[in-house]
């Protein structure tokens, strides 16, 4: 009896030790937003009001040369959950499921799920067509996941009231609304609350987590409670113009990708004004979403152990380069938000000017986790530049946009359209040229520059096209799921399809 209660004590202490040791563990909390540029408060903008998001810094290292990988939804998002370039998981298109050109995959938050922890997801992680999908499943993987949350709010149930330049076409056009619905019952309001139940599970049962948690805006339609219009002077926002003749400077096919869209080009300045507010108020309704969610984090204490990341898929443009929204291969489009918050480093309100990639993300949570990292990841962990902002892990970030490639350093973007630039190049000094207006790419002044670049890009390229070891097969031409049309809540159609009311 004597020799049984020993054993059975020593097996239940080693269970405790175990499940404290777990515990320690750090979590993450990792949040998305949908369409989000750097016009944020922490970032410089004097204007557009984020005090949540900002707050992080306070707690965290913020990046603010980050790139993604390939400027539209599906591919940014196939990359970064992969940690592979667009060229090697082999979506450059929307709606794509991630398994259907990489089946052997490890997910971020599947490696999570292999080592123990619950991974969930909330809302928009890998590709929804927004706002079509919301309140399914999209083009998500159900293998990376646990749990799943498919949140449904009002801006949804009423689209019929959102304000478009395309009657009934809100997710590829620019469309808005201000909402008189509540914080809570729009689809990131249900999806922070979500969040809010998670947490405090969390909290209770001391499970190592994964939680995901993907805002659908600001991407378009717009939709916001009328409270965060109100914080913006809609006549006091400046619309971004163009010299005559600016488009001849630039190679066709970047002339192509700002001219994409006939319908949002040189829109009436009151109309770019209140679009405009109306993306800003987007921004500080997911603030304030951020918000619930830290709050909540500090309240249960899971703060003292939980890795946070803020982020977004890609940047966009608001009328500059006369461009409205993403997929160009300028800063505005490019450049994303990238916050860290990493208990037990001590860089609070640190910023790291140093070029990074999107696809860092996987390898640097895998690091700070103490997990191996798959090897098919390309990605470089941050943990060198989180403990240290001068520190560097590359020389430049690498994007592509179709038959471009564009990399950023700390002082230059070069882009070159076509193989080996037979397309044409462009070179834009951002010491001088922030805004990258002026192309220089045959300015005899930067012809060394050009040469050293020339010779970054092509070793960039080349690497980006490796197959990453250990991913097993890569299934080529895989086209995207044939989408039925939109459908808006309220309206009515014939047998066939046809839209026969309209709801008013």
């Amino acid at each position: 009896i004597i020799l049984f209660l020993t054993i059975f004590g020593f097996l239940n202490c080693n269970n405790s030790i175990h499940k404290k040791k777990d515990y320690l563990k750090r979590n993450v909390l990792f949040i998305i937003a949908d369409d989000l540029n750097c016009d944020l408060g922490s970032y410089g903008n004097n204007i557009v009001q984020t005090p949540n998001i900002d707050r992080l810094i306070s707690r965290g290292m913020l990046f603010t040369n980050a790139h993604n990988q390939y400027p539209l939804c599906g591919p940014s998002r196939a990359s970064f959950m992969t940690g592979m370039y667009s060229d090697q998981t082999k979506i450059q298109q929307n709606n794509i499921f991630i398994r259907s050109t990489v089946p052997n995959v490890i997910t971020m938050g599947q490696r999570f799920r292999q080592k123990g922890y619950q991974s969930i997801r909330i809302g928009k992680i890998f590709h929804y067509n927004n706002p079509s999908s919301i309140g399914t499943s999209g083009h998500d993987d159900m293998y990376t996941w646990d749990q799943t949350v498919n949140p449904y709010g009002i801006d949804k149930k009423e689209e019929y009231k959102i304000n478009t330049l395309s009657p009934r076409r809100y997710g590829g056009t620019l469309s808005w609304l201000a909402s008189e619905g509540k914080d809570e019952e729009h689809t990131d309001g249900i999806g922070a609350t979500k969040a809010l139940e998670f947490l405090e599970e969390f909290s209770k049962s001391g499970e190592n987590f994964f939680l995901a948690v993907g805002m659908y805006r600001p991407h378009t339609p717009f939709v916001a409670p009328q409270k965060y219009f109100d914080l913006y002077v809609r006549d006091s926002l400046n619309i971004p113009s163009l010299s005559d003749g600016y488009l001849k400077t630039l190679p066709l096919p970047a002339v192509k990708s700002v001219r994409a869209k006939e319908n949002q080009i040189n829109l009436e300045h009151k109309l770019a004004q209140e679009i405009k507010e109306a993306y800003y108020a987007s921004i500080s309704f997911v603030d304030a979403q951020v918000g619930r969610i830290l709050d909540k984090l500090n309240e249960t204490g899971l703060d003292d152990n939980t890795i946070i990341v803020f982020t977004s898929d890609h940047g966009y443009h608001l009328g500059e380069h006369g461009h409205w929204q993403k997929q160009t291969l300028f800063e505005n489009a490019t450049r994303v938000p990238l916050i860290f918050s990493v208990p037990g480093i001590k860089n609070s309100s640190e910023i790291a000017k140093t070029p990074v990639e999107l696809i860092d993300i996987y390898p640097t949570l895998m690091e700070l986790t103490k997990i191996e990292t798959p090897k098919h990841v390309v990605g470089k962990s941050l943990v060198p530049i989180l403990e240290n902002k001068s520190n560097s892990v590359r020389k430049s970030a690498l994007t592509k946009w179709r038959n471009g490639y564009s990399i950023k350093t700390k002082k230059f973007r070069f882009t070159q359209w076509g193989k080996d630039g037979e397309l044409g190049y462009e070179l834009y000094d951002h010491t001088s040229d922030m805004q990258e207006l002026i192309n220089l790419a045959g300015d005899s002044n930067y012809s060394t520059t050009m040469i050293s670049l020339k010779n970054e890009i092509d070793i960039r390229i080349a690497e980006a096209k490796l197959k990453p070891k250990g991913l097993g097969r890569q299934i080529t031409g895989v086209k995207p799921t044939n989408l039925g049309p939109n459908m808006t809540y309220g309206d009515e159609y014939d047998i066939f399809g046809k839209r026969i009311y309209l709801k008013e």
